[in-house]
């Protein structure tokens, strides 16, 4: 496992610092989202997996940085449950797992179509990584904030049960003003 900065350097050589992104670049935006996930509390392998959690693409941000079939390089990179947080993150197809996500706390898999039940450890920092991007994103461009302030304010809540009272009102102070 490497150091903070050695993992913010390996982004950068991956190009992070180019990519557009709401808020400046792809760099800036993950930055922020480790620095957010800490601020809320979380562990250092959440804060790592908030660093590098676009490393293998999204579903709603394609670009990938590393190919999925290549974990081990990020498990070398930010340890082995940042990698896993990662993985669920960038694999998630996002229209079959959000709807339910609190109650099933299963991730549908875009990459091989699988499903797989979170483990009870797993579900908060997922949902608020999750959560925490989003909010992030909507931050940085307050048309996409207009245009998604009511889905995400209901998807939020549904999925409040499952997430920290820390994310929860960071999610009420800006979708619910």
């Amino acid at each position: 496992m490497q150091t903070e900065a050695e993992v913010r350097a390996w982004l950068r050589s991956h190009g992070t610092e180019t990519v557009r992104h709401p808020g400046g670049t792809l760099y800036a935006h993950l930055c922020r989202v480790q620095e957010r996930l800490g601020a809320l509390g979380h562990t250092t392998a959440t804060q790592s997996a908030g660093l590098t959690h676009a490393v293998y693409g999204t579903d709603g941000f394609d670009l990938a940085l590393l190919f999925w079939g290549e974990r081990e390089a990020l498990r070398d990179l930010i340890g082995p449950a940042a990698e896993e947080l990662v993985y669920l993150y960038g694999s998630c197809d996002r229209d079959r797992t959000w709807p339910d996500l609190a109650t099933s706390r299963t991730v549908a898999d875009r990459f091989t179509g699988e499903v797989t039940r979170l483990n009870e450890d797993q579900v908060t920092p997922f949902v608020d990584l999750t959560i925490v991007n989003e909010l992030d994103v909507m931050e940085q461009d307050p048309a996409l904030l207009t245009a998604n302030r009511a889905y995400f304010a209901d998807l939020f809540a549904a999925w409040e049960p499952v997430t920290s009272p820390a994310v929860a009102t960071e999610a009420h102070r800006l979708l619910n003003p």
